[in-house]
């Protein structure tokens, strides 16, 4: 029988509690200054620095952690970058921000809990693998962090988990990076700031009419 290392463990649980305290302080500070997180202003924060890509996939990584809604973030990117950048950028800050989440979780928990036992869902994701995770990001009512820590205490390995993130999310990240861009667009008085907007919301009905085609379908 093995005897465990009191120090290391002591160790991991220290970490995991003060992660757990970091995350619950920068909840509370977002909630409690949500009034200033709009586009413009995050925007205005992130545009003044040269490597404005990398300053934004760094403030997606921390807003996932902190329950900021990557909306929001997606059409920050289309006010910077545009639509075609714009959409890079967000799918890539968005699932940046999904693998930390989920990690975060994963490392917090640490098998301490086994969520299997507490209902068939769980199950349904893991056997689902990224299809399950694909159709989870779809439905536009469950919060983008929730899903990334609730999904790092399941037993699916990471790569189904990104691959089924990233592409649940892009009709919704493609919809709001094309209301950001049409946004900026109509801002600057540009007169193409129609057609990304109209781009936007086929794509924001799509998002929103594929769960109902699919648990159609299920039933």
């Amino acid at each position: 029988m093995t005897v465990p290392d009191l120090p290391a463990v002591g160790l991991r649980w220290t970490a995991r509690l003060a992660i757990l305290v970091l995350l619950a302080i920068g909840a509370a500070s977002v909630w409690h200054w949500r009034a200033a997180l709009d586009p413009t202003t995050i925007t205005a924060a992130i545009g003044r620095y040269p490597a404005a890509p990398f300053a934004f996939l760094a403030v997606h990584i921390v807003a996932s952690l902190l329950f900021i809604p990557r909306t929001l973030l997606a059409i920050v990117a289309g006010l910077l970058f545009g639509v075609g950048w714009g959409v890079a950028w967000a799918a890539t800050g968005s699932i940046a921000g999904a693998v930390a989440g989920f990690l975060v979780a994963r490392f917090v928990n640490s098998d301490l809990v086994d969520l299997r036992r507490l209902g068939p869902v769980v199950g349904t994701v893991e056997r689902g693998g990224w299809r399950a995770v694909a159709v989870l990001r779809l439905i536009p009512v469950i919060p983008h962090s929730l899903a990334n820590y609730a999904l790092g205490l399941t037993q699916l390995p990471l790569a189904p988990y990104a691959l089924g993130s990233l592409l649940g999310q892009l009709p919704l990240t493609i919809a709001y990076v094309d209301l950001g861009a049409g946004g900026q667009r109509l801002m600057l008085g540009s007169a193409n700031w129609f057609e990304p907007t109209l781009i936007g919301l086929a794509a924001l009905s799509l998002s929103l009419l594929i769960p109902a085609i699919a648990r159609r379908r299920v039933r």
